[in-house]
């Protein structure tokens, strides 16, 4: 029997500019992908999200290649993924968040998700969570059978190769770097290891805006880049803004307020599978006129995955510039060679 059941809040980290230097510290990629906690008892195999939700609905296909990978009573900390034709594919692994089983099913076929462990919380009846990382580690690599798309994270001691991880790595989908210290025990819900993402600006055009809580104020910016074709694509928003300066967009953006989208469709206002059934404000568009800079974490699609941060108001740029091309990620970079660096036997074939 377990010593502790679902749920259980994962162990997060804290961002920070710089990659830790010094003794003691273990780098691994940042994967992208969604967070699990794996509760394995015999047949019964949970699968427990970061927010404490079950996952094994939604990904069938993974629940059966656990059960493969590991033994029969166990919690293994871990990330789900989806293995694409040019790397993580996080908009695909989206798609499986659907109601429809039939439709789970069917994606679980087409496009199958795997499962990279990062540590062993508990093995049988034991706790581990009080013991060293490296020990943990010891215990997950020595009973983890890897197979395809299964597999314990890649992890060094080499600063110099975790900025090369960094680097190359991105080209294959992962988000950065994770630091943790060796000697380091489990503590669920807190911030004790180090991410480090990669910092990214763009120039972009705003295209609308939504309304603030307080009338009369900007809420969030909506922002848009040209493609090749020289068609205006809605790229995401930005709502990094002080009270004061949420009144003073208002005015600057009252003259530029357009009757129609400049991209009729694109600017919804209807929930998302993320939103609970919340509606969003409707947006207000505008005369595609101002650029601004911006900095983000990454793309989903093309899409910011996130809110954008704004940096500063970019009068030198002509909105034509705005291309999404400066969005494009690095050179590829095989995601098979990455996990060809995992401790345990493991491949795995982009779909």
């Amino acid at each position: 029997m377990l010593p502790f059941q679902s749920p259980l809040e994962p162990m997060l980290a804290a961002a920070e500019e710089e990659i830790p230097a010094g003794d003691g510290w273990l780098y691994e990629p940042k994967w992208d992908g969604f967070r699990a906690i794996v509760f394995r008892e015999g047949d019964r195999l949970h699968l427990c999200s970061r927010n404490g939700q079950p996952l094994e609905r939604y990904f069938p296909e993974v629940v059966e290649g656990l059960k493969k990978a590991l033994p029969p009573e166990i919690v293994v900390d871990g990330e789900i993924i989806l293995p694409g034709a040019k790397g993580l594919d996080f908009e695909a692994l989206s798609q499986r968040i659907h109601p429809a089983a039939s439709r789970v099913n069917k994606l679980s076929v087409e496009t199958p998700a795997g499962f990279v462990a990062f540590d062993c919380l508990a093995l049988g009846g034991e706790d581990l969570r009080g013991l060293p990382n490296q020990v943990r580690r010891e215990k997950l690599i020595a009973l983890f059978q890897g197979h395809e798309g299964f597999f314990v994270t890649p992890q060094t001691v080499n600063l110099e190769t975790a900025k090369q991880w960094f680097h190359e790595f991105e080209g294959a989908g992962c988000d950065g770097v994770i630091a943790r210290r060796l000697d380091l025990d489990y503590r669920p819900g807190e911030r004790v290891m180090v991410k480090i993402k990669h910092g990214r600006t763009a120039d972009v055009v705003v295209v609308g805006y939504r309304e603030g809580k307080t009338p009369g104020t900007v809420g969030s910016l909506l922002l848009g880049v040209y493609d090749e074709r020289g068609e205006l694509l809605h790229i995401g928003h930005t709502s990094s803004f002080s009270a004061k300066e949420k009144k003073a967009l208002r005015e600057k953006l009252k003259p530029l307020e357009a009757g129609a989208p400049v991209f009729p469709g694109k600017l919804e206002s209807a929930p998302n599978r993320w939103s609970k059934g919340q509606e969003k404000a409707a947006p207000t568009p505008l005369t595609p006129t101002l650029v601004c800079e911006v900095r983000y974490d990454y793309l989903q699609g093309t899409r910011f995955r996130h809110a954008s941060t704004f940096l500063r108001w970019r009068e030198d740029k002509a909105p034509k510039s705005c291309l999404f091309s400066q969005l494009l990620p690095p050179h590829p970079f095989s995601l098979a060679k990455i996990v060809a660096l995992s401790p345990t036997k493991a491949r795995v074939t982009p779909t």
